[in-house]
């Protein structure tokens, strides 16, 4: 997908961030910028136009942030993924693995009707495992998983690979 404008020239990398030796892809000089936010929506959503989407899936807390004003111009529902504790109804959750321990990520259990196609939206995809445990989760949840969206890849991550047998699409990728 052509972009009219080059969204990586928006991404401040900040050097040793979160710790030494990381390059941290800063997503909110992009953000501030309305035009440049409104670009990323549509090329997001570009990639799935000719789907027929029940739900936008945005994966705490970037993912709200991209993946709402989707759902907005598609003219359907967002459901939010979040970390444990964040929903106040019933909940299901999906564990996951992280470099020294585990997370998990949780959804209303009423969130999707068995059957309903959704598209998952985020920010980054760095290793794949927020997102392996987002899909393995609305899977169980009976939703049909259409395809996923990312801002940024981190290529070097191979982050993919935990998600094989989806269709993956991001717009820059590192």
């Amino acid at each position: 997908m052509d972009s009219p404008l080059d969204l990586s020239k928006y991404i401040r990398n900040v050097e040793d961030f979160p710790k030494p030796g990381i390059s941290y892809k800063d997503i909110t000089t992009l953000l501030k910028d309305g035009n440049v936010l409104k670009q990323t929506v549509r090329d997001l959503n570009g990639f799935f136009l000719d789907d027929q989407v029940d739900y936008i899936v945005g994966i705490e807390s970037r993912g709200f942030i991209l993946g709402a004003p989707i759902a907005v111009e598609r003219g359907c529902g967002f459901i939010p993924v979040r970390k444990p504790g964040k929903l106040p109804a019933e909940t299901l959750s999906q564990e996951y693995s992280l470099e020294y321990g585990k997370d998990a990520v949780e959804i209303h259990e009423d969130a999707i009707v068995r059957g309903q196609n959704v598209l998952v939206v985020d920010d980054v995809l760095a290793t794949g495992g927020t997102m392996q445990a987002t899909c393995q989760l609305l899977e169980r949840v009976g939703a049909h998983v259409l395809g996923i969206a990312f801002l940024i890849e981190l290529t070097f991550l191979e982050g993919r690979r935990l998600l094989s047998g989806h269709r993956i699409e991001s717009i820059i990728k590192y």
